[in-house]
């Protein structure tokens, strides 16, 4: 039944049916679950991608394939709501390792993917938390050992604390 409103000019002779009021609640209620599917599309779709948050800028050269690095990196699994745990990895004396050890690396060799296409995004100096998802991580596979000195659950998101020291030779602590 459409809405018809008259109005000849006084309060007594305004008539609204009486569909009005359902009719504007059932469209205000579609939108709302529109713009509700599409921001969960949007945050789904950034739930799969490396995410790169900078703790504090570097003002060096951007990091390159071609390159070998030197990095101080504490490695935590992040949990879906944000939390983090750590794995038992670090190069931080701390964040629990013996000794402040850099680690070397050179992106795309011998690193998961997640891991590159993060310090890609990145410049020498610079401190940032790295957020992987697990697909981009290790999958459905697990790393080290529970009880042993590091250990990561299958399908883990992983967040890493890295801060890019410079090129790996070139660099001190």
């Amino acid at each position: 039944m459409p809405l018809s409103i008259s109005n000849s000019g006084s309060r007594s002779s305004r008539r609204t049916t009486m569909t009005s009021k359902p009719f504007l609640m059932v469209l205000i209620s579609m939108v709302l679950i529109l713009v509700f599917q599409s921001a969960t599309s949007i945050f789904a779709q950034d739930a799969d991608k490396v995410r790169v948050e900078t703790i504090s800028a570097g003002n060096g050269d951007a990091v390159t394939r071609e390159f070998k690095y030197s990095s101080m990196v504490t490695l935590y699994i992040e949990e879906a709501d944000g939390s983090k745990t750590p794995s038992g990895w670090s190069t931080r004396v701390s964040d629990g390792a013996t000794a402040d050890k850099p680690f070397d690396f050179q992106p795309g060799v011998g690193l998961i993917e997640g891991w590159t296409e993060g310090v890609l995004k990145m410049k020498e100096g610079e401190r940032a938390w790295l957020h992987v998802p697990a697909r981009l991580g290790y999958g459905d596979r697990p790393m080290g050992s529970p009880g042993g000195a590091f250990y990561i659950p299958a399908s883990s998101n992983l967040l890493f604390d890295i801060e890019i020291l410079g090129k790996a030779g070139k660099t001190e602590l």
